[in-house]
């Protein structure tokens, strides 16, 4: 299969990319120098939709080095770096992906990494999946089984089970410790306010954030836009959520009241319409949105635009929309992915640790595929425990063992 990629000349500066994340990945070059050798995925295929970026582009490296035939497409039009997606070419790796791709290049691009018949599957948000079932499962037969990265993704693939649709095993990678602890706090926390804070150059010091959704991504923004000196305000539909963010020491309201006084808005829920026409009609002139769950359904984008009389970009990665009264609220990177469409994505240290996970939930399925269900499973346990032993090891940090007598007490 030949590549897809924008521009090939860029190539030098998506190696250097590549090789700075590298130096902060030790979890992954230790399981490169380790799988190098034994070479596990000799003779098998393994399609990835991924945000098409440095840390990305050396997970698909060791899967190659692992003896792995590799493709990789994008999971969003506007995360992939068209320089990385050039060393990757360069470097053996089949990739279909451009930066702002049009909706049917998207779907095409997905298509042609499931046409590759792969063997194993790595998805981010379930639009792999969705174009499996839907106009590919002729190719079903041939796969083991996949993994899934992101929350959104894990939403829709307990929906399938569910239903009785799921016609493979997959690992929900994101429900991993390693993955969810760190990633979807750390990573999203860090990488979201950056993306914010590179795009608009406002102080975030002062201002009311609205957080919507409190679950681990939700607790990572949050966290670090209180570091930065926001009055943060959380919206929930959870209960235990709310208690938990009213004890983090956060207002909790309703969406309703909170648009009334937000400065910034940032969506992390893994649902639609949680911002409306009905919040949009009461919010501050010069209202800020952003949003970090995987689809740019969270803010409902063609309902801000009927009710505008103008829409159009005011700088790169913000649209403005003028309301009839004057008002402007002003939309950054078209609703997606705020940390990956107008930053660089998750720091490498954090994917480090997801990417390890996602690299032994293949390995995982590889060796026991036989065995698995088609249902959706979590990550054995002591795969959690050996990545955080690497890790650890990694940055030089001891940790205490238990004593014979200890294990004993403990009933271990």
């Amino acid at each position: 299969m030949n590549s897809i990629v924008k521009d090939m000349t860029l190539a030098q500066s998506g190696h250097d990319k590549i090789n700075w994340v590298k130096n902060f990945m030790p979890v992954m070059a230790a399981i490169e120098k380790e799988f190098s050798q034994s070479k596990p995925f000799a003779g098998k295929k393994i399609s990835m939709a991924l945000h098409v970026e440095a840390k990305t582009a050396y997970m698909a490296e060791v899967f190659k080095a692992a003896g792995a035939k590799v493709v990789l497409t994008g999971c969003n039009p506007l995360s992939t770096q068209d320089d990385v997606a050039a060393a990757l070419v360069e470097d053996g790796v089949t990739v279909f992906a451009k930066h702002a791709c049009t909706a049917e290049e998207y779907d095409n691009f997905i298509e042609r990494a499931i046409e590759f018949e792969p063997d194993i599957f790595i998805d981010d948000g379930g639009d792999f999946v969705n174009l499996l079932l839907t106009k590919h499962r002729e190719i079903i037969p041939k796969i083991l089984g996949g993994s899934e990265e992101t929350t959104t993704g894990v939403y829709r693939l307990r929906a399938l089970e569910k239903r009785g649709e799921l016609t493979f095993p997959m690992i929900a990678a994101n429900d991993a410790y390693c993955k969810y602890l760190f990633d979807n706090r750390y990573g999203t926390g860090q990488s979201t306010w950056d993306g914010i804070m590179r795009t608009t150059n406002l102080v975030v010091a002062g201002k009311n954030v609205v957080i919507a959704g409190y679950g681990w991504c939700g607790k990572g923004g949050a966290m670090r836009a209180k570091g930065l000196g926001a009055n943060v305000i959380v919206t929930e539909v959870d209960p235990i959520k709310a208690i938990e963010a009213v004890f983090d020491g956060f207002r909790v309201m309703p969406m309703s009241e909170a648009a009334k006084v937000g400065d910034i808005f940032l969506t992390l829920t893994g649902d639609k319409d949680v911002i409306t026409a009905e919040h949009f009609a009461v919010m501050k002139n010069g209202a800020v949105l952003a949003n970090s769950g995987h689809f740019d359904v969270e803010i409902n984008i063609p309902q801000l635009e009927k009710i505008s009389i103008s829409r159009k970009t005011v700088r790169h990665n913000i649209e403005e929309f003028l309301q009839k009264d004057g008002r402007k609220i002003y939309l950054l990177a078209e609703g997606r992915l705020v940390n990956l469409a107008s930053g660089d994505g998750h720091p490498a240290e954090i994917m480090d640790l997801s990417f390890a996970v996602q690299f032994f939930s293949c390995a995982h399925i590889l060796h026991n595929h036989k065995k698995l269900s088609n249902k959706v499973y979590l990550m054995p346990e002591e795969i959690n425990t050996k990545i955080a032993e690497i890790k650890l090891d990694s940055i030089g940090v001891k940790i205490d063992t238990l004593t014979d007598e200890q294990r004993a007490y403990l009933g271990l």
